[in-house]
């Protein structure tokens, strides 16, 4: 990133720019972010749109809980850009940018879709996934059934294969259910047999 970028990420009104790993961030409150992205349109002169997206912004512990809004706009006549951030909570809904980057609409479509945020604007078409879709497959706390039906056949990860020091809290990697979720299948005796986690119903496996 720039100096000149920096430069711009220092004038956002209510924020705190932060550097790491040579790019300076602009992290502002949510009340903020639609004032915050505003100056950048208007008095930055960002007007061309570059991307929008998420990610998991959740402390130890608290997988899927809060998530971290990031938007990339540029000067197109000198090329400098800001990078704003903001975070959301469970309950938390996000102003949408759309009416001053007409491209941002499809970015905000997606983040609804695939990370389950809330807009300010309603929740919108589905984009990507079929309507009949349960879940948003990108947050960390999506359960991934390919790791619940029958057993991973590669070396497990830390906090599945009972290694762990004892003195440290196991965490189940992403996507990885816990113990108590749903029928599941376990190799025994180089066979997969069907069980019901924590009930003493039995359920055949009827695979071929």
């Amino acid at each position: 990133m720039s100096a000149a970028s920096a430069d711009l990420a220092a004038r956002i009104p209510d924020a705190q720019a932060k550097t790491a790993f040579g790019q300076t961030t602009a992290h502002v409150p949510l009340h903020a972010w639609s004032e915050a992205a505003r100056h950048a349109h208007d008095e930055l002169g960002c007007t061309q749109f570059d991307w929008l997206g998420v990610e998991d912004a959740g402390r130890p512990g608290a997988v899927g809980q809060r998530h971290a809004v990031l938007l990339h706009v540029l000067d197109p006549d000198t090329k400098n850009g800001v990078l704003l951030r903001t975070e959301l909570g469970p309950d938390d809904v996000l102003p949408s940018v759309a009416a001053l980057w007409a491209g941002a609409a499809w970015h905000e479509r997606e983040a609804v879709e695939m990370f389950g945020i809330t807009l300010a604007d309603g929740e919108p078409a589905h984009l990507l996934l079929p309507d009949s879709f349960s879940g948003h497959p990108l947050r960390k706390d999506f359960v991934l059934a390919s790791r619940v039906v029958r057993p991973w056949p590669g070396r497990l990860e830390p906090g599945e294969d009972g290694t762990s020091a004892p003195s440290r809290r196991r965490a189940a990697p992403p996507g990885v259910p816990d113990p108590s979720w749903g029928p599941r299948y376990e190799a025994v005796g180089g066979a997969v047999s069907g069980a019901v986690s924590g009930a003493d119903d039995q359920t055949e496996d009827t695979r071929g």
